[in-house]
């Protein structure tokens, strides 16, 4: 049976992740998240602020841009936790172990048209630790072409065992032009 007919699993939990992802509060970037284990979703999250707190649509300002910061440094500073981190911490919530599974993480840049263009899936180095930390086994993404991208996690921890993480060749590498910073500042009041 031909993908075009029926999408395989993968892309059909990235798509899944993709439609989480239309819920996130960033100005700049759309991430969503889908934490799948025995072939069960067991967790969502999406790029946006913490429960209860305004966002920055809300805001109508993003505090990384106002202060100058450049992308992929100074994730404190920003208001919305991070895809993968908010399905973790769903999963916690929930009480359901993430110990073997598989997260599939949809990410894509906000563009001046008002489309979106994709980038390399890398978690950052935050959410990289917490994916080893928490037992998952797998990481699917999205590359810049679209395909997805699949990552044994237990590698990523051999890999920093014998190099540092910061020689680590899969990092979170989103710098923006001057016209997406321009598109997401559309969004702002």
């Amino acid at each position: 049976m031909s993908e075009d007919y029926r999408p395989s699993k993968s892309k059909y939990y990235w798509g899944i992740a993709k439609e989480v992802a239309s819920r996130g509060t960033c100005l700049s970037v759309l991430g969503g998240a889908v934490i799948v284990k025995d072939d069960q979703i067991i967790a969502t999250g999406y790029v946006g602020a913490p429960r209860g707190t305004m966002d920055c649509f809300q805001r109508g300002v993003c505090m990384r841009r106002q202060l100058n910061i450049p992308s992929g440094q100074r994730y404190e500073i920003c208001r919305s936790v991070h895809a993968e981190q908010n399905a973790l911490i769903n999963a916690a919530r929930a009480g359901v172990s993430v110990l073997g599974a598989t997260v599939y993480l949809y990410f894509v840049k906000r563009q001046p048209n008002g489309g979106v263009k994709f980038v390399n899936a890398q978690p950052c180095f935050m959410c990289k630790k917490m994916l080893i930390n928490s037992g998952v086994k797998f990481f699917v993404g999205n590359k810049e072409d679209g395909e997805l991208a699949v990552f044994d996690v237990e590698e990523w921890a051999r890999e920093w065992k014998e190099r540092d993480m910061l020689d680590d060749e899969y990092v979170y590498d989103n710098k923006y032009t001057k016209e997406e910073i321009d598109a997401a500042k559309k969004f702002e009041k």
